[in-house]
């Protein structure tokens, strides 16, 4: 199982979608900062997508990389971690 990217290694633009969904989400800086802290973690993800509940969100991503962020309701595709 890969580990998952921190912040300082993900491709340019999937930084800047990342951004682009935090504001269009108005994720507060709470809930960002409990996923910055489960990223600092390095935790182990699935090669495939994969999903994480943060309360106010759900961050998706596949293999290594978070891709997106969507809000509580939404559906999300893959394993939830």
């Amino acid at each position: 199982m890969p580990k998952i990217e921190t912040w300082d290694n993900l491709p340019v633009a999937v930084r800047h979608h990342l951004i682009e969904r935090m504001r269009d989400r108005s994720i507060s800086i709470t809930d960002l900062n409990q996923f910055r802290l489960w990223i600092e973690s390095r935790p182990d993800v699935p090669d495939g997508d994969w999903y994480k509940g943060f309360g106010s969100f759900k961050i998706c991503g596949q293999g290594p990389y978070p891709k997106t962020f969507l809000l509580r309701g939404q559906a999300a595709k893959g394993s939830s971690i």
